[in-house]
């Protein structure tokens, strides 16, 4: 009998390719080794769960180890994967009181990402959390609830007990601080506000949400500002101070008290584990792949937010850790390992977030310094329109900003906010973006009408109609 196809890993990419493998080949064998107790779970979906909006952590569940094993997966949690022999294609476990070595035919490494939380010191004291992992996501809402109050459901076989009733029996916090002004420090000031805590956001640079472009910058700040969010921006966080448990948070103008801080500065790929082989990796740090998720090394494939992808916009390999990006990778990964090739997909950087009652969406390449660098002329054009026919309730500003080459005319990327289903309407500048069409064939796509959902011109349309004019 041939050596299993082994994957390190068990959340979206990881799952995703053994059972797209399972289905394809059902005398196949698959093992999958998972170091937590989690696997499959939507990460995008922790902050709307800490909100109260998601009521069980287990809903956040895409698979579960029960379903997995009714699709014959071979999955083993609490064991890691600790080293990698390409050479022998073995991997070592440790896991069950016991270390092994697991030979393998294919090796999927499907290790993730982790949160980042160097140079700030503190992030290790009781009421300090990064968002990562269903674990941070109960341990943060145990932490809101009064003592004795049973906000997270421990008698979950997944869930850390201890970690929860840690928490469960401190003081809940007043006065909460941020680190950190992308997609999680907002979704998290959202979910903090839903609680009446006194909310405050660090962002070392002048905007939050950089990669949405200053539009979109400029409108989150200003609702996150209604929304009584105290924003810091220019505002270096250096410590969280504190005994046990934070009592402030140290920045380069001062110091605050507080009672509760989140770090969410960002994530690093977890692709150490191949250290030590000859699996090369990219200049983000990423493991490099070729368009089937292949590396260098024969058998050995990566996918999620530990591998690199082609960009769709410049056709070089790029860093973007997205929950559909890891999904469809390990699906066309499983089906390749299976015996019928599938490529992977390029990524373009398609994101959306929510801050309260705004929604915004951006896709490809918005800043002008990073298009010069990929040998673009860069020009941008951003319009107002409405959401819907002007005489139709619910019409509401939408701001879409569109960005192009000058020369060719091609759209290279874009960004959207408004409050009326504005982050949807992204999707249609990721398709003109894989379909790499110019501004003048956006302009003429034929964009559905009616007075309920869009006026005569869409405001993608408007936007593509404004910036040929200075193309022109």
């Amino acid at each position: 009998m041939s050596d299993p196809f082994v994957v390190v890993g068990g959340d979206a990419a990881g799952l995703s390719a053994a059972s797209k493998y399972m289905r394809e080949n059902s005398d196949g064998d698959v093992v999958v080794f998972e170091k937590g107790q989690w696997v499959s779970y939507a990460h995008c979906g922790t902050p709307y769960y800490v909100k109260g909006e998601v009521d069980r952590l287990t809903d956040l569940l895409s698979l579960s180890p029960e379903e997995a094993a009714e699709r014959d997966i071979g999955l083993r949690r609490e064991h890691e994967v600790v080293a990698v022999d390409t050479d022998a294609e073995t991997v070592t476990v440790e896991g069950g009181g016991e270390r092994f070595e697991q030979p393998y035919s294919d090796l999927l490494v499907a290790t993730g990402a982790h949160a980042v939380t160097d140079p700030i010191a503190g992030y290790d004291r009781d009421m300090a959390f990064t968002m990562h992992g269903l674990d941070s996501a109960a341990a943060i809402r145990a932490a809101l609830a009064e003592p004795g109050e049973p906000a997270v459901d421990t008698s979950i076989d997944y869930v850390d007990a201890d970690l929860v009733e840690h928490y469960a029996a401190m003081e809940p916090p007043e006065r909460v601080a941020i680190v950190g002004g992308g997609y999680v420090g907002v979704e998290m000031a959202e979910a903090f506000r839903a609680h009446g805590l006194e909310t405050h956001v660090f962002q070392r640079g002048s905007h939050i949400l950089k990669p949405f472009g200053n539009s979109v910058c400029e409108h989150v700040a200003d609702q996150l500002r209604e929304r009584d969010v105290e924003l810091h921006l220019n505002c270096s966080v250096e410590e969280l101070a504190g005994g046990d448990r934070v009592e402030a948070v140290v920045h380069e103008n001062g110091r605050l008290d507080v009672d509760l801080a989140l770090v969410g500065i960002g994530v690093a790929p977890n692709s150490q584990l191949l250290a030590d082989t000859p699996v090369e990796l990219g200049e983000s740090g990423a493991v490099a792949v070729d368009a089937y998720g292949r590396t260098n090394v024969d058998s050995v494939y990566a996918a999620g937010d530990c591998a690199e992808d082609d960009h769709t916009v410049t056709g070089e390999p790029a860093w973007v850790p997205l929950g559909l990006t890891a999904n469809r990778a390990g699906r066309a990964i499983g089906q390749t390992v299976a015996g019928d090739p599938e490529p992977v997909g390029g990524v373009a950087g398609t994101a959306v977030v929510k801050a309260f009652d705004l929604e915004a969406g951006r896709v490809g390449i918005i800043d002008h310094d990073d298009a010069r660098a990929a040998d673009f002329d860069p020009v941008t054009k951003s319009i107002t329109a409405g959401s819907r026919s002007g005489y139709y309730p619910g019409n509401e500003p939408t701001t879409v900003s569109l960005t192009a080459d000058r020369e060719s005319g091609r759209v290279i990327g874009g960004s959207i906010v408004g409050t009326d289903r504005a982050a949807i309407r992204i999707d249609t500048l990721a398709t003109a973006l894989e379909s790499d069409l110019t501004v003048e064939e956006v302009e003429r796509l034929d964009l559905a009408y009616a007075p309920p959902f869009s006026p005569v011109w869409d405001p993608i349309l408007v936007a593509a109609k404004v910036l040929r004019g200075e193309l022109d």
